[in-house]
């Protein structure tokens, strides 16, 4: 029985759990954004967002810390730098998991995980063209002077079917 067992096992023994999480977290700062599955994406979310938290401080002990996870000079550089100055204000919530599907070789749930900060299509969209029902009754009015510079040329058009108009009455009778 799995009484007080609180945290997703993902098969694996704990330090091939350990290792898994430590590479998926070095994907994920290196790459901004990984696919995984959502069980996985899961456990990654809690296992780098402490992590991030810490390299908000840049102290040695802290570097230190985050190394024992992470083993990795690289990383270390891109998250106590870039990371860990977009994220510097942000009270928490560094990542997001956005499903996407089910894989078709077992059915797994499908997922991407990626830091928030990072994200630039989010980032470009602002809040204030949110489509509501609202917007959706003010849009013609909004469209309707650009119409009316179309109308202003429409007599140009109208000059070529006065030439036609012979040819309509013809069909007519």
């Amino acid at each position: 029985m799995r009484h007080g067992k609180k945290f997703n096992h993902l098969g694996r023994t704990a330090d091939h759990r350990r290792a898994m999480l430590a590479n998926m977290a070095i994907s994920l700062i290196m790459h901004k954004r990984i696919t995984t599955t959502l069980a996985k994406a899961k456990a990654l979310k809690k296992y780098v967002e402490p992590l991030i938290t810490r390299s908000k401080d840049d102290s040695t002990n802290s570097r230190r810390v985050v190394f024992s996870y992470l083993q990795n000079k690289e990383v270390m550089k891109e998250l106590f730098g870039p990371v860990a100055q977009k994220v510097g204000d942000r009270p928490g919530g560094y990542t997001r998991i956005i499903k996407l599907g089910s894989r078709l070789g077992d059915g797994a749930d499908i997922a991407f995980i990626e830091l928030v900060d990072f994200d630039e299509n989010m980032a470009k969209t602002p809040k204030a063209e949110k489509k509501t029902r609202r917007s959706r009754k003010s849009a013609p009015k909004a469209e309707a002077p650009a119409e009316a510079p179309v109308a202003e040329e429409a007599p140009k058009a109208e000059e070529a079917p006065v030439a036609e108009a012979p040819a309509e009455e013809e069909k007519a009778e």
